[in-house]
């Protein structure tokens, strides 16, 4: 004989909801780390040795500017396809 498995509950389902959204985010930040190291190290390869010893503010700087524009680009980005879905007009 089968049982019948219940319909999860509103509880039940925020649970599932909120471990699936920590598992993304959770993998979000890992690629963010290794995005930001592999960044570092083109910026220490290519970008330092054009820039006179002792210059490393300046590649921090150069990077951190350029990490800023890829964000705010980024989000630009995905807030416009949000809008988008939200309207359904995709």
């Amino acid at each position: 004989m089968k049982t019948k498995k219940k319909p999860a509950g509103p509880l039940h389902q925020t649970v599932i909801v909120q471990v699936i959204t920590l598992v993304s985010t959770s993998f979000g930040l890992v690629a963010a780390l290794a995005w930001n190291e592999a960044i570092k190290e083109y910026v220490a390869v290519f970008i330092k040795p054009y820039f006179a010893k002792g210059s490393g503010v300046i590649s921090l700087f150069i990077y951190a500017m350029a990490v800023t524009v890829v964000a705010v680009l980024i989000t630009i980005q995905s807030t416009r396809v949000l809008e988008k879905i939200r309207t359904k007009k995709v």
